[in-house]
């Protein structure tokens, strides 16, 4: 499926990644693979190399021309959709890229206005707080290193959409504004609160507030439950994304 052919959502959400890979690069049709050098690319953390694939085709960045040149070669026999699990990456590059670490994958998923599945039930009260609000980081304090850093609270420029258990906040959402005027999601809910569907709450109004603002709503997860909470407000799960980051061979001689 070329940019040209494919759905509303899906050339959104390409024209986001696109903008995101910091070079000129389009996505192909459905299998193709397109590798370009960019070091200042947002697919990876500087000096990785970073693979986004949505609709079946998939973009590939790399830090330098000599890696992307390794990296072009050692996939040319891969299709777009096998370049999201760590194994066959590792397998394919390891004679030119040996791989030392992974990152993800993770699903994108997007949701248009017509596709939304707000929270319309009654439930816990959602009200709105600066994103730098001390209940806010509170939050963050409570779930940890590992899922506050996941979720990245703490960059968001939206407001904090929050639910309260007497004076914690327990839940939280919010967005980012990202290129293509994607509205990035953050999600988090305090360790003693999960499995009530305040994550579902909290995220419904934040992308009730993204919508308004002729934003496109990105969810990036990869563990189920997180998953389950994007398809529940009728987010689509276009594409995958993975990071890797390798270590080149000795050079000869």
């Amino acid at each position: 499926m070329s940019l040209d052919s494919a759905p509303p959502l899906l050339t959104r959400a390409r024209d986001v990644w696109r903008q995101l890979a910091a070079e000129p690069v389009e996505f192909g049709a459905a299998g193709e693979v397109a590798v370009v050098a960019s070091p200042g690319s947002a697919f990876c953390p500087p000096g990785w190399a970073g693979v986004v694939v949505l609709g079946g085709a998939a973009l590939v960045t790399a830090p330098d021309e000599e890696t992307a040149a390794r990296i072009r070669t050692a996939v040319a026999a891969l299709s777009a959709e096998r370049l999201t699990d760590p194994a066959v990456v590792r397998a394919a590059v390891r004679a030119v890229f040996p791989v030392s670490e992974f990152l993800g994958p993770a699903a994108l998923a997007y949701v248009a206005a017509d596709g939304f599945r707000p929270v319309v039930s009654a439930g816990p009260r959602v009200t709105e707080l600066d994103a730098a609000h001390p209940d806010v980081a509170a939050l963050a304090e409570a779930a940890g290193t590992e899922d506050a850093g996941e979720a990245a609270l703490d960059e968001i420029g939206s407001p904090a959409f929050v639910v309260r258990s007497g004076e914690r906040v327990v839940a939280a959402a919010g967005y980012r504004r990202w290129p293509g005027a994607a509205a990035h999601l953050s999600v988090l809910t305090a360790p003693g609160s999960r499995g009530l569907g305040l994550a579902r709450t909290t995220a419904s109004a934040a992308v009730r507030h993204a919508l308004a603002h002729d934003l496109l709503p990105q969810w990036r997860a990869r563990v189920p439950a997180s998953r389950a909470v994007a398809a529940a407000l009728g987010f689509r799960e276009l594409g995958h994304q993975l990071a890797f980051r390798g270590d080149r061979p000795p050079t000869a001689g």
